[in-house]
């Protein structure tokens, strides 16, 4: 076991909003925790950001308001920020530092640990395989999620990411005898207040809440405690999976709102910034939050992540997504255009992928037509933008019999396989059999992705 080595200071030489500076201490070591203690018994922590020969910075996590410089002490923990974890976290709510926050009972570890986890090697990482089904046909169907993927939502200001992030959450399950062996860790960060009632009421009605752990940051909340909240639920996360053998699914919602403390905590810094004014270290510091999923050999769980981001200005060469695009294996885009007709959930089948979904799906795992008919749903879609495209500029009286096919393909494809309830949870079966029927719309001649075999077992369209 570690030894701790304690420090202690008198004063502070000068406070800046949430960052407080100290001179005259040496050996600090970076991310330390810290605590405050002022003269009327009053507590506040905080974390070293930097550490250097002349002077040490800290972020508190509560407000200074009230801190006396010249008398408050000072005391380094010599350690970094560690939580408590416990397999009865699951089925309760709490705060960003991971204190209980639904009047219940506060939790006994079964082990403390730093969450900031520990590097992985990648040579004991294995392969993601199996898929986690979610009961929303945009996803199972056509951007399959699998066991130890990062598999983010791209959305935007007014799209439903928090009903899909709440739908996903309540609905998620393995497949087969492994169904029970499943958790769902829930984080949300920057969010409003009558969001985090949502998601509470919402797990508590559809009684999801005994198998999720929530984690909640409030936008009134410290701006350190939403850069923490993320490496805290995944450090329960990891116990799950590595200690007790779960498949844990964490759902991160905003990721925008983490970016943006990011740069918040930066600038307080004076840092130089780079690209929209966000540090130039963004793209590092996401990756310690998304490299935390995946499987490791020899170890029977795993960890998988679907963050959600908002795209400032519905632009998703924005510095948020693009550089998650880079860290993770696809993306599921949400569409305004949908949304706009009254589709739920507004996926957008053609620039959404899940990259890893080719070698989890089929015999052995889905079903043996899936492959095909996936990548046939994905061909005749695209068609259906550029027959869409024509018939916005001759009409559609004047397309042909095929084409006009097409369109209403395109129009029960949206309204019946992307679209479905919010409380409504589809099996894989039943979302690779509505897969058929909309292809079941088109004549067979242009069905040139699919087998005759498969053709002759699944199609069910008028014969030629």
């Amino acid at each position: 076991m570690a030894i701790e080595i304690k420090k202690e200071h008198i004063g502070i030489t000068g406070i800046k909003g949430p960052l407080v500076i100290i001179e005259g201490i040496k050996g600090i070591g970076f991310d330390e925790m810290v605590e405050i203690r002022l003269p009327d018994g009053t507590e506040c922590h905080g974390k070293v950001l930097e550490s250097s020969e002349e002077a040490v910075v800290v972020q508190l996590f509560e407000s200074s308001t009230g801190i006396n410089p010249k008398s408050a002490r000072v005391i380094f923990k010599g350690k970094p920020f560690e939580i408590g974890v416990s397999e009865r976290m699951l089925g309760r709510i709490f705060d960003g530092l991971g204190r209980p926050i639904d009047g219940l009972f506060e939790i006994i570890p079964e082990e403390v640990r730093n969450v900031n986890g520990e590097p992985l090697n990648p040579v004991v990482r294995a392969y993601p395989r199996e898929y986690i089904e979610t009961g929303i046909s945009g996803i199972d169907l056509m951007n399959t999620l699998v066991r130890g993927q990062k598999l983010p939502i791209f959305s935007a200001a007014g799209l439903p990411h928090n009903e899909l992030a709440a739908q996903i959450a309540a609905q998620a399950r393995l497949a087969g005898e492994e169904a029970g062996n499943f958790a769902v860790v829930f984080v949300a960060m920057g969010i409003k207040h009558d969001d985090a009632f949502f998601f509470i009421n919402n797990f508590e009605e559809t009684g999801a809440l005994k198998n999720v752990a929530l984690f909640l940051n409030l936008a009134d909340d410290p701006t350190i405690e939403r850069i923490i909240i993320p490496r805290v639920a995944l450090t329960f996360a990891e116990f799950l999976a590595y200690e007790k053998g779960k498949h844990v699914l964490v759902i991160l919602t905003d990721m925008t709102s983490y970016c943006e403390a990011l740069r918040e905590v930066a600038n307080a810094r004076g840092e130089v910034p780079a690209r929209k004014g966000f540090p130039g270290y963004m793209y590092s510091d996401l990756s310690t939050i998304y490299e935390r999923a995946g499987r490791v050999e020899g170890r029977e769980g795993s960890i998988t992540q679907v963050p959600i981001l908002t795209m400032p200005s519905d632009d998703i060469t924005h510095p948020v997504p693009d550089l998650t695009g880079y860290i993770t294996e696809g993306q599921i885009v949400l569409s305004r255009d949908l949304n706009g007709k009254g589709i739920y959930p507004c996926i957008d089948i053609l620039p959404s992928l899940s990259r890893l979904m080719k070698d989890s799906i089929g015999k052995g795992y889905t079903r043996e037509d899936h492959p095909h008919l996936f990548m046939q749903l994905y061909a005749c879609y695209a068609r259906v933008k550029e027959v869409r495209s024509i018939a916005s500029i001759i009409g559609e009286e004047e397309l042909g019999e095929v084409d006009k096919a097409y369109l209403k393909f395109g129009n029960e494809f949206e309204k019946k396989l992307i679209n479905q309830g919010f409380n409504e949870a589809r099996t894989m079966e039943e979302s690779l059999n509505l897969g058929w029927e909309m292809l079941s719309l088109l004549p067979k001649v242009e069905l040139s992705g699919l087998s005759e075999e498969e053709i002759e077992k699944y199609y069910s369209g008028e014969e030629e």
